[in-house]
């Protein structure tokens, strides 16, 4: 069912369209974070309609653990669940159990460890993270990988990353299986494969190299803006890119700033998340062309003017930065969803300009004048 399509390029820039069951995806694209099949910050399927939401990203563990991704099959699959009728990604709960767990005991047939809810053990290895995001019905769902620490040894880093391409195998078989099954909702799911190989790019690039011989229906890029300087992380991707297919899409996973999308999109990347422009907004961080501004600061006090008076946001539109500071004064969730509503919109609405700048051939302006906007925004003190 799916169908990548490679419009145009810019350097390694790609501009692309990815066919899916549950409708066609514009490349570069922001996707943005549901975790628990909810944006937080009360933003509704509704409001993702409304400013420009291509995917919602949801995340395999926690919907294991609450409401049990058995329930959600039972309830017809995430979409149906949800009320949300476009592309959704599944990641694979594989960072989770690296990060959330205190206890954990990784083995070849997957790992053990400790729910971080109420502190149950739980098991789950490539076959059971298949399973989950199978009964989930997304339209994509991640491989199970494990995520070393940027910081960890190489031989560490080594013997982990050969242990994640043998358990890419064992999901590629498993949904395959599953995907044939009368009773799985969503029988048209893809899978994309994770490369791993912490800042070493030799082991970065030979991991590349051996998934994209599985062709694989699109390809990740893990375990990078967990800890390093975004320089590495651009030396990665410099290096490790051109290794995996051009005719496939390219994920960025976790990353990041309007800065690091417009590094990646530069870099080839196709696919970006991250939790930033929510969890800024619900702390009263907005983000404009002119940098980031703190609401909570004084001298929006009497400010009459919208968070940004280029923005064709619902907040923009409609409410005042003198209003939604009192909001956020007053801890009215009114103020957390209207500047959560606001950063999305406007990291959609980037990406939809990223996307016609790459279609006019001038992506590279495009880029030295937003970085310029947001440089100039930090030297006037924007926030």
């Amino acid at each position: 069912m799916a169908e990548y399509k490679l419009i145009t390029t810019e350097g390694r820039a790609k501009r692309g369209e990815f066919k899916t069951v549950h409708g066609t995806i514009q490349t570069p694209v922001f996707m943005n974070v549901g975790t628990i099949a909810a944006i937080k910050g009360a933003v509704s399927t509704v409001d993702l309609h409304e400013i420009g939401t291509q995917v919602e990203l949801s995340n395999t563990y926690h919907l294991h653990v609450r409401p049990g991704d058995k329930v959600v099959k039972q309830l017809g699959g995430l979409h149906e669940f949800m009320n949300w009728d476009r592309p959704i990604l599944t990641d694979s709960g594989g960072f989770q159990v690296f990060s959330l767990a205190k206890l954990r005991k990784i083995k070849e047939e997957g790992v053990y460890f400790n729910s971080h809810i109420d502190g149950h053990k739980i098991f789950m290895g490539p076959e059971q993270s298949m399973q989950i995001q199978s009964n989930l019905a997304s339209t994509i769902a991640m491989a199970f990988d494990e995520c070393p620490s940027s910081v960890a040894d190489r031989d560490y880093v080594q013997k982990s990353v050969a242990r994640t391409t043998r358990w890419l195998k064992r999901c590629k078989d498993e949904m395959a299986r599953l995907n044939s099954l009368p009773d799985t909702i969503n029988k048209n799911q893809l899978l994309f494969g994770i490369n791993q190989g912490a800042v070493y790019e030799d082991i970065r690039i030979e991991h590349a190299q051996a998934i994209a011989e599985m062709d694989l229906d699109g390809y990740a890029v893990g375990g990078l803006a967990v800890g390093e300087s975004h320089e590495e992380m651009y030396r990665i991707l410099d290096e490790v890119v051109p290794h995996l297919p051009q005719n496939k899409p390219t994920y960025l996973m976790g990353v990041g700033t309007p800065a690091n999308i417009l590094e990646g999109v530069e870099r080839g990347i196709d696919f970006f998340d991250c939790v930033y422009p929510s969890r800024n907004g619900r702390h009263g961080h907005v983000y404009t062309n002119h940098g980031k501004m703190n609401l909570f600061n004084a001298k929006y006090e009497l400010d009459s003017k919208p968070i940004d008076e280029e923005c064709q946001c619902p907040t923009c539109r409609h409410y005042s930065r003198a209003y939604i500071r009192h909001l956020l004064k007053a801890k009215e969730m009114l103020g957390m969803r209207l500047c959560v509503l606001h950063n999305l919109y406007f990291y959609n609405h980037m990406m939809e300009e990223i996307r016609d700048a790459l279609d006019a051939g001038n992506f590279a302006a495009y880029k030295k004048m937003r970085l310029e906007g947001f440089e100039e925004g930090r030297i006037n003190g924007n926030r």
